[in-house]
């Protein structure tokens, strides 16, 4: 029956999804077309695959080489068809990156080839300006080499829930599952039997029922004296047994308990792997119990925050560590005996820049963001870190302060990804 379930939501979900892409797309063509993806168009390319720039006889041919070496340009002129001597070219280039970052290229003369001194980053995304010099005359080209690049119009991207936030620092906590049961501290139980002995006369609360310090709960009558007397709560709580009825002999047994459980103790079972790293006063958050209706997939739990009180002496029987909380449960939210789960602190540390994960997609072999600049969105190739609940460290790829896509960002690669943008130089 569960799997049934599952299969079924996951249908439901993939077929919102594509109702969402197909309205997107539906929604960019009655919006004239604000909803594009950009890229190069089509264009000439040379006997090493790069793309050809002519000016009448002279000819460069630009490749971006990327093989065993981290990304670099490399121009081939050529004259009249055949290969020119690199050293007899003067050549310079001008990257403009989206957001107006430009990059100037400077390049010297390698084997049969210009050589650009400078890294090309992903993305290849910017417009080219090309400046040669050959033989006392100059030549210049200009050209768009964008890839997974959109322009989105705002109101269009706010009607699809596209949202944005900032890139940068955040605080991260790490944190251990752990998972165990809830108890009630002894001292919060108290036995209750007569101070002497006698004949129970009226008993005056049931099992279960709430009471309060100093309520009447049972009337005796002694056998020495033949005179009732009361026997009070001596703490409030709930009556969790009860063993005396009207007419029965009272002496020295327990007539009823009552249990406080306004305060209840959290029985972590910990594995020592995971233990070293728990001490004294660790923070720990316990997830509040959700009702049936609510734990299906993507339900957020809520929690209860708290601190480690103490570790027992001995371990289980799954030879796990017993590390215990407390909890204020005046709501009512727990029962004794009840399963629970638990996230316990284990360290907490600075980063400085982290996205949220569901931002992130992927993008040919990488795993991406996407930037937003005015209406343009383009991918960002990020080198990732730790992770941090919903949160992930961005070690390189993009810039603090960028603004990015956090909220349906699977829109923005699907329109990148229908107009088949390529990696092709």
């Amino acid at each position: 029956m569960m799997n049934r379930q599952r299969r079924i939501s996951f249908f439901i979900t993939q077929t919102t999804i594509l109702f969402l892409c197909s309205m997107f797309s539906l929604f960019a063509l009655a919006s004239g077309g604000h909803g594009h993806a950009m890229q190069a168009d089509a264009f000439e390319k040379g006997v090493h695959n790069g793309r050809l720039l002519t000016d009448q006889d002279f000819a460069l041919e630009l490749k971006i080489f990327e093989q065993g070496t981290s990304p670099e340009w490399r121009v081939y002129p050529s004259v009249k068809g055949k290969p020119l001597p690199p050293e007899q070219v003067s050549l310079s280039m001008t990257l403009i990156r989206l957001g107006n970052q430009i990059e100037e290229i400077s390049f010297t003369s390698v084997g049969d080839f210009l050589k650009g001194e400078q890294t090309v980053y992903e993305p290849h995304s910017f417009q080219v300006k090309v400046s040669a010099r050959y033989q006392g005359k100059d030549y210049q080209w200009e050209y768009d080499n964008f890839e997974g690049r959109t322009r989105i119009a705002s109101d269009m991207a706010q009607s699809m829930g596209v949202e944005t936030a900032l890139v940068g620092p955040k605080n991260f906590i790490e944190r251990v599952t752990v998972y165990g049961k809830l108890t009630v501290p002894p001292a919060s139980m108290r036995h209750v039997s007569a101070r002497f002995p006698g004949e129970i006369r009226s008993v005056k609360v049931g099992l279960g029922q709430k009471v309060e310090k100093g309520q009447v709960l049972v009337i005796v009558q002694s056998n020495e004296s033949l005179q009732n007397y009361v026997i009070k709560a001596p703490i409030s709580g709930v009556i969790t047994f009860l063993e005396a009825g009207n007419g029965e002999q009272a002496s020295e047994q327990s007539l009823l308990t009552i249990t406080n459980m306004d305060e209840l103790y959290v029985e972590l079972s910990v594995y020592p792997m995971d233990a070293v790293h728990i001490d004294i006063g660790n923070p720990v958050r316990i997830a509040l119990p959700q009702p049936a209706q609510a734990q299906g997939a993507g339900a957020t739990p809520t929690f209860v925050e708290s601190r480690i009180v103490d570790v027992l002496t001995q371990v289980n029987a799954q030879q796990a560590l017993i590390f215990r909380a407390k909890i204020n449960n005046k709501e009512g939210d727990f029962k004794a005996g009840q399963f629970i789960r638990a996230e316990i602190e284990t360290a907490q540390y600075p980063v400085d820049l982290a996205v949220k994960t569901k931002a992130l997609q992927s993008f040919r072999d990488f795993t991406v963001v996407y930037a937003r600049v005015g209406e343009t969105y383009e991918v960002r190739m990020l080198e990732l870190g730790r992770r941090s609940g919903e949160w992930i460290e961005v070690l390189s790829g993009i810039d603090a302060n960028t603004q990015y896509v956090t909220e349906n960002s699977y829109l923005i690669k699907a329109d990148i990804e229908k107009s088949g943008a390529a990696h092709d130089h």
